[in-house]
């Protein structure tokens, strides 16, 4: 073992309590390191426009954070945030990337001169030695509703094995929101799913004539499939601010600098969506995230800085939001009130996909309370 803490060992692959199955390494990177590896796939991340702002404000609007300091870099990708942070006065960044990705940072370091600052390490968070400890990690781990991917796992490996006592994070805290939506698109993808039905009862009445078999016994799991599929997969939306039907809610709140694994491995959290427009429907749930860069208290920003993920109309990122569709939808008013049970957790086939259980209850403003309803739906 490389490096251990407090919080047990920073090895992915160890067997935790109420942890999914031992995750194995090879498997892990061909369903999704590898990804990351590919110049098309870091191009669609450095031209999200505020995902890139917001960082470069907060190295640069920051610069005592990192003028002759020692900063690591995990999962630093084409080395983007390495290099920014040499260019603020950094005296040595370690980029740790875990793909051959590095190759390409190491050139990006080189071309922009930094190379006798930046050391672009490959390897895993988990595995890698560093010679010092750190004064500041920064990192880009954040996925689709924030925890998707679970990288934030290595981060918090990294922070534990290499941060100084008094040392920041970059960001340093992380929040999950949900909010109430409407959309067409439970309307569209029901449809979907009748038409793929439609087409399954074809090609069962046509196998039967042509070839002799009855398919009739696959019906249930092809259209249980196919539910999950249209139905029960969270949906990738970059929303606008009008589909928002009433206040958004904080129903996680992370503190980078002190947050565990076994405190983001599990989301459960109950709270109330109000509504705030008339007589319309209530189609989605949408989810989205944002993080701050605060510093520390014995360190703070002199300039804090936010990226949020929210609906906008000129300000969507790449991230968007992940939508939840409720079938059917709900016909709503002005004071109605939506009561959520929100559990997420893990995938046990994959650690770095979501399930969650997902009950809501209808509190109309006249008092009455129609039934609760349980879904389930996957973030994958």
């Amino acid at each position: 073992m490389m490096g251990s803490s407090a919080n047990g060992s920073c090895d992915p692959s160890a067997s935790r309590a109420g942890a999914s199955a031992v995750v194995d390494k090879d498997v892990d990177f061909a369903n999704y390191f590898c990804t990351y590896a590919y110049l098309y796939h870091q191009k669609e991340m450095l031209a999200d426009r505020v995902r890139m702002d917001a960082y470069f404000n907060a190295v640069f609007q920051n610069k005592h954070h990192f003028q002759g300091k020692v900063v690591l870099d995990v999962g630093t990708g084409s080395g983007i945030l390495a290099i920014w942070c040499a260019q603020a006065g950094a005296r040595k960044v370690y980029a740790v990337e875990a793909t051959k990705m590095a190759d390409h940072a190491r050139q990006l370091v080189k071309g922009n001169n930094v190379e006798d600052i930046v050391e672009v390490i490959e390897g895993s968070m988990e595995e890698v030695t560093l010679p010092e400890k750190v004064d500041v990690i920064i990192s880009e781990w954040m996925g689709y509703f924030l925890l998707r991917e679970s990288m934030f796992d290595s981060v918090i490996c990294g922070r534990d094995r290499w941060l100084k006592p008094d040392g920041v994070m970059y960001p340093s805290h992380a929040r999950m929101w949900m909010a109430p939506i409407r959309s067409g698109l439970g309307d569209q993808k029901m449809n979907d799913l009748e038409s793929a039905m439609s087409d399954w009862y074809g090609f069962v009445e046509e196998t039967e004539i042509y070839y002799g078999v009855n398919m009739n016994i696959l019906t249930k799991p092809f259209r249980e499939e196919h539910e999950k599929y249209y139905l029960k997969t969270s949906l990738w939306s970059n929303l606008h601010p009008d589909q928002v039907m009433g206040a958004s809610v904080v129903m996680k709140e992370i503190d980078c600098l002190t947050a565990t694994v076994d405190e983001i491995r599990i989301v459960n959290s109950t709270f109330s969506l109000p509504i705030s427009i008339d007589r319309t429907r209530l189609s989605a749930l949408a989810g989205w995230f944002d993080v701050h860069f605060r510093g520390s208290k014995q360190n703070p920003a002199t300039c804090e800085i936010e990226l949020t993920t929210a609906p906008s109309v000129e300000n969507s990122t790449h991230w968007g939001q992940q939508l939840f569709l409720l079938h059917p939808a709900l016909r709503v008013n002005e004071g109605d009130e939506l009561v959520i049970s929100f559990l997420m957790r893990r995938s046990k086939e994959n650690h770095r996909l979501m399930n969650v259980d997902l009950t809501y209850e209808l509190q109309q403003s006249s008092g009455k309370r129609l039934p609760a309803v349980n879904s389930k739906f996957y973030i994958e």
